[in-house]
């Protein structure tokens, strides 16, 4: 079953778990499974139209969604697709 891991500061949207067990043939599915799963969640990676906010990122074996097929991007059942939000300050 693939997974979505979770960085620390999110964790408690997701009970606090590091990895969240997902069903989904696309990384889209999957995000949509954990979103069902978590709603609260949502907010956080959502905008109101429902796509990601432009500051999350998913990663599949290192590399970035976006360089790939982006939520449409397959997934094996023993993939692990990392969230990773964009971090700024000054």
């Amino acid at each position: 079953m693939p997974a979505i891991r979770i960085p620390a500061p999110l964790r408690p949207y997701v009970d606090g778990q590091a990895e969240v067990p997902v069903h989904g043939a696309t990384a889209g599915a999957a995000l949509d499974d954990m979103l069902a799963q978590y709603p609260a969640f949502r907010p956080h990676l959502c905008k109101d139209d429902g796509s990601l906010r432009a500051f999350i990122n998913l990663f599949l074996g290192g590399r970035n969604l976006r360089d790939l097929r982006g939520l449409d991007t397959p997934l094996g059942p023993n993939d692990i697709l990392n969230l990773i939000p964009s971090i700024a300050g000054g």
